[in-house]
């Protein structure tokens, strides 16, 4: 029996359960609760899950705003979260990798922040399970912001504004778990949706120009994108391995380190597709730089290795329909609504 067959079917994952911390927990207790004080969802879009113990309010969500800009928040006070994940730049930093404190380089590309309320698990390889989780990921690695969380909480504690705010929104003196708590809250206000594609869908045929049309009809048919590229958020919340860098003398192996199922072997998660034009470079070791550059490698069916992922095969596309599937992925999933944040004034 190959190692393939030990592994579950990676393009329909997670559907009734997810590795968390290595424990298998049920997805139906995601439920959805009280939007509170964070905004609807925008057309196109399904309403944002709530964790049970972190729902939103306008003062939890300004509070995770701030400590989302805050470079205080890395040791020496140079990085925070929107340094590699920055608005202006597709929620991501538009350099194939991060930069953390004393100009460290980290060895994956910055994901997009946009519409991460809707994964199921974080990070390329899954490694968190909640947004929460995720959010004090970044401040403890030591290649990022570099702070351990009792310092964090020291930090922010010494700043009045914070301790008062902290005090406001959870009744506590600051802690890790309030940052958490807080970060994600705001995070699951990045949404994009409202896009022509959607404006297409509900009705008006003016939404998408012609080419973009074809385009479309490419992404759902014969480019075969839609296989991973699923649902109203384009991603399947699944891990693919595609065959970016599995070439090289030392793959990053991906989603296998996590899972330890022989089958994830070179597995990232599949990103959302939305705002895509804005969040180059590509991939998850950043190593394709244009949207071309990505159609190319599905075009001519991935870099073959022996995990590589059934849904990815040579495509017979011709110069036009690659040009048409372009069109389609940078107007048709690009909003005019696009959630561009400015940073706030941060705490004295």
């Amino acid at each position: 029996m190959s190692d393939r067959l030990l592994a579950p079917p990676r393009s329909a994952p997670f559907r009734r359960s997810a590795l968390v911390g290595g424990a298998l927990i049920s997805l139906a207790a995601l439920t959805v609760y009280a939007q509170g004080d964070a905004p609807p969802a925008p057309k196109g879009l399904p309403p944002v899950k709530h964790p049970k113990d972190n729902p939103p309010s306008a003062a939890k969500i300004e509070l995770g705003k701030q400590l989302y800009f805050d470079p205080r928040l890395s040791r020496d006070n140079t990085v925070s979260c929107a340094t590699c994940h920055d608005p202006e730049k597709g929620y991501s930093n538009n350099d194939q990798f991060a930069t953390g404190v004393g100009g460290k380089k980290g060895g994956r590309n910055s994901p997009t922040v946009i519409n991460t309320a809707y994964q199921k698990l974080q990070f390329w390889d899954g490694r968190a399970g909640t947004l929460e989780e995720q959010a004090l990921g970044p401040i403890q690695n030591p290649i990022e912001m570099n702070l351990t969380l009792p310092e964090a909480v020291e930090k922010l504690t010494a700043i009045p504004g914070y301790k008062k705010q902290f005090q406001d929104v959870f009744g506590t003196d600051v802690t890790s778990d309030g940052i958490a708590k807080a970060i994600a809250a705001f995070e699951r206000t990045i949404l994009s949706g409202d896009a022509p594609y959607d404006r297409f869908k509900a009705g008006d045929k003016d939404a998408l120009s012609e080419a973009a049309q074809r385009g479309m009809k490419l992404f759902f048919g014969k480019a075969h994108c839609s296989a991973c590229h699923t649902g109203p958020n384009f991603t399947d919340d699944g891990f693919h391995n595609i065959g970016v860098g599995m070439d090289s003398k030392e793959p990053d192996l991906g989603r296998v380190s996590i899972s330890k199922l022989a089958g994830d072997k070179g597995a990232f998660k599949t990103p959302t597709l939305r705002e895509i034009a804005k969040t180059a470079p590509y991939m998850h070791d950043g190593s394709q730089k244009t949207l071309e550059e990505v159609v190319e490698h599905y075009a001519k069916g991935g870099v073959k290795n022996d995990t590589l992922d059934e849904e990815i095969y040579e495509l017979k596309l011709n110069a036009e329909e690659k040009k048409d599937l372009i069109l389609f992925l940078k107007e048709g999933l690009s909003s005019s609504s696009y959630p561009l944040v400015k940073a706030p004034e941060l705490p004295k």
